[in-house]
């Protein structure tokens, strides 16, 4: 599966960056999301509980950030587990770039999936991360263009 988009964020680009590292902003901005904790200086843990379709399942797993420019952007990539469900694994290359007063947030998504999720279909796939990623960037531009004003 692959997505790319791009998000206007009513806050200077330090602050969206800033955002973007903070696993407290990024826990309540995640849909589903459990638990996000540092593990090392760029490695997080994460659990997070998902319903596609007829499967819904926690899944554990680790996200990594590589490739860091800060403010301009990285590339963040993770795997996750969620038992019989299957798996998650991918990436997301982000990069950030001034407009003005807002910051854009462009994002290039590659993920793989398998188990019971992968026997669901693309089409289910495809939709219901485009609604998690809507959802992920709605939450995340409200907290992050609300705190700088």
């Amino acid at each position: 599966m692959e997505m790319q988009g791009e998000e206007r964020i009513a806050a200077s680009r330090e602050a969206v960056w800033a955002a973007l590292n903070d696993p407290e902003i990024l826990k309540q901005c995640i849909p589903g999301c459990q638990s996000l904790e540092m593990t090392g200086e760029n490695e997080m843990s994460a659990a997070v509980k998902l319903k596609v379709g007829p499967v819904s399942a926690t899944f554990k797993g680790s996200v990594t950030l590589e490739n860091i420019r800060p403010p301009e952007g990285y590339t963040i990539t993770g795997e996750g587990k969620g038992g019989i469900a299957g798996f998650a694994k991918g990436g997301a290359d982000v990069a950030l770039r001034e407009d003005g007063a807002e910051t854009v947030l462009t994002y290039d998504v590659k993920a793989q999936v398998g188990g019971k999720l992968a026997q669901l279909g693309s089409r289910l796939i495809d939709s219901t991360s485009k609604k998690l990623a809507g959802q992920f960037f709605a939450s995340f531009g409200e907290i992050v263009g609300g705190q700088s004003s």
